[in-house]
């Protein structure tokens, strides 16, 4: 049964799901989204029917890569902190080609993994616990030329409460996550854990199983790590009562690798009320070296991990041995094993404070369409994946954009006041030779130099709304448009947020308009995001124009539904205007 819990913290998409599509997943409760919003490249395909009958529904549809070296979605976070994230993939032979691809995967510039497949009918999932150091993310598939780079699903969920060891160049990537003693052989995930964390039965055949069912999780609270109850309700002991329980691990990395880095979390709970005369008690070590012994507590989870990572073997032995003083065996609820990644590479800076050249560079890519050109990710790294004709050099802790080379490329347009400010100011060296319908000065934005001649006696405020965590607008957005006069008189405004007409205010009415932009009208509206008016909780303001009449337009980044009620609450509070 799925238990109704908070999605807050959740982003749950289907990739290759149909533009403005969701949907709630029947057996884990879970809702997802279309990726549609968060990537600008790929092809949508379905799985074969054999498969799509017997996987959730997340797994219908892939988006894949055929064209293109790096290809990326850019996932924009409600906060910078710690996340679960996972991207999962099903071939389920969605091309009829019946060949198992392989690619790797990038989180943002640094290495993930490499996707690899077994069956084409299974599904396969990476996973990794990541503390993020910008207010977005980029999740990127490689082709190594063996076999088009897809995927099926992307899930981020907030870790804020959970002990586990990271920092923002560190990662733990999942290695093995195991659920002891299994009494039904499931596997469980949300519904039962409120992070979402997909726990595996696991057996051993010198062990036997001990289980009950909890009367109150209230416990649970008391532990960092809130493992979910139904995976503490069974635990394994080993078969003869004076043996210790023995758990072995093989590293699998190649001979041409470094050997990897683990850190190990180990969940108990007592099952059994225990008399006066009994006592369950054993100590822990890892490949022979103690590390504590463990006395539990009936009806209270418990956890022992390594507080540094253990490295330098190529196999592990976990062995759990009674102390003299007990008489009962040790037992296991759980266990998770996490590899360390190492993602310290530098990335492109991005500065809250300043309109970077970062930030002036992908919007041309928006306003221009720049699809020929490998822009995908981060425009600086890594290098073999580096933006064409963009070049990089470190600064303060990242990588800064030094030179962005347009020539030639058939642009029209003006180019946007801010990159020629950075050019101007030393920041940037701006080619943009070779395009000869395009304007590189600031005499000629048409809109700027008439705004004194525009203005008048109303004024528009039109806030235009996204939903996209990628884009910071939604390629068909809304708009909020609020008519308002100056002069002294009842003042009526209808307005519409998302589409929806909402009821008029009596009075006078004045001329309203609800219509959809898409994103290129908006470009055009705002001069390709030239001219900031101000910054606020919600994003950026920018000026522009609709037909003759000046507006604001606001950009949102809605990762959250109570980002969304908020934007919301401001909105209907700019209808009462003088």
């Amino acid at each position: 049964m799925v238990q109704g819990q908070d999605q807050s913290g959740f982003i749950s998409i289907d990739c290759g799901l149909p533009e403005n599509s969701n949907y709630t997943e029947k057996n884990t409760g879970i809702n997802y989204i279309s990726d549609a919003n968060f990537i600008d490249s790929g092809v949508t395909k379905t799985v074969s029917p054999q498969d799509k009958a017997t996987h959730q529904q997340q797994f219908s549809y892939v988006r894949s890569f055929p064209n293109g070296t790096r290809n990326c979605y850019r996932i924009n976070v409600p906060r910078v902190t710690r996340y679960l994230i996972r991207a999962s993939f099903l071939y389920g032979n969605y091309d009829g080609l019946n060949k198992l691809p392989q690619f790797d995967l990038y989180l943002g510039v640094n290495l993930w993994d490499t996707v690899k497949f077994t069956d084409s009918s299974v599904s396969i999932n990476y996973e990794i616990i990541h503390t993020l150091s910008l207010d977005y993310i980029h999740i990127c598939m490689v082709n190594k030329g063996t076999g088009t780079p897809f995927i099926s699903v992307i899930e981020m969920r907030i870790l804020d409460n959970v002990n586990y060891t990271t920092d923002p160049s560190t990662s733990l990537a999942r290695f093995r996550r195991l659920d002891f003693g299994s009494i039904t052989n499931l596997t469980y995930r949300y519904g039962d854990d409120p992070y979402d964390r997909i726990w595996e039965p696991y057996w051993d055949e010198k062990w036997t199983q001990i289980s009950r069912r909890l009367s109150d999780d209230e416990y649970l609270a008391l532990n960092f790590f809130q493992t979910p109850d139904v995976v503490l309700e069974t635990a394994a002991t080993p078969i003869n009562a004076t043996a210790s329980l023995d758990f072995y691990l093989e590293d699998d990395y190649d001979n041409n690798e470094t050997q990897h880095q683990f850190y190990f979390y180990l969940h108990f709970t007592e099952l059994q009320k225990l008399p006066a005369n009994q006592t369950r008690s054993f100590s822990v070590a890892l490949n022979g070296v103690p590390w504590g012994n463990m006395e539990l507590r009936y009806d209270f989870e418990d956890s022992k991990y390594t507080p540094t990572p253990y490295y330098g073997h190529k196999k592990y032995h976990i062995s759990l041995s009674r102390t003299e003083s007990s008489t009962l065996p040790p037992i296991l609820n759980a266990l998770e094993i996490y590899v360390v990644k190492d993602f310290s590479k530098l990335q492109t800076q991005k500065d809250d404070d300043t309109h970077t050249p970062v930030d002036a560079v992908t919007n041309i890519k928006w306003a221009y369409r720049v699809d020929s050109r490998n822009w995908q990710g981060d425009p600086c790294a890594p290098t073999a994946y580096k933006w064409q004709g963009v070049e990089c050099s470190p600064f303060d802790g990242s990588l800064r954009i030094t030179s962005l080379n347009l020539a030639n490329n058939n642009l029209t347009g003006s180019v946007s006041n801010e990159l020629l400010r950075k050019q101007s100011d030393g920041v940037l060296s701006l080619s943009v030779g070779q395009n000869p319908n395009l304007c590189a000065s600031t005499s000629c934005n048409p809109q700027a130099n008439d705004t004194r001649k525009k203005e008048n006696n109303s004024a528009v405020i039109a806030v235009v709304a996204s939903i996209a965590g990628i884009l910071l607008l939604l390629l068909i957005a809304a708009a909020i448009i609020i008519f308002c006069q100056r002069k002294k008189q009842h003042v009526a405004a209808t307005y519409n947020i998302l589409g929806k007409r909402r009821s008029s205010i009596k009075g006078t009415e004045l001329e309203s308009k609800q219509r959809q932009y898409s994103f290129n009208e908006v470009v055009k509206m705002t001069n390709s995001f030239d001219k900031i008016l101000g910054r606020g909780g919600f994003g950026t303001v920018y000026h522009g124009f609709i037909e003759d009449i000046q507006v604001a337009v606001k950009m949102l980044s809605l990762s959250s539904v109570q980002g969304y009620q908020q934007f919301v609450a401001e909105a209907s509070s700019q209808i009462k205007c003088a």
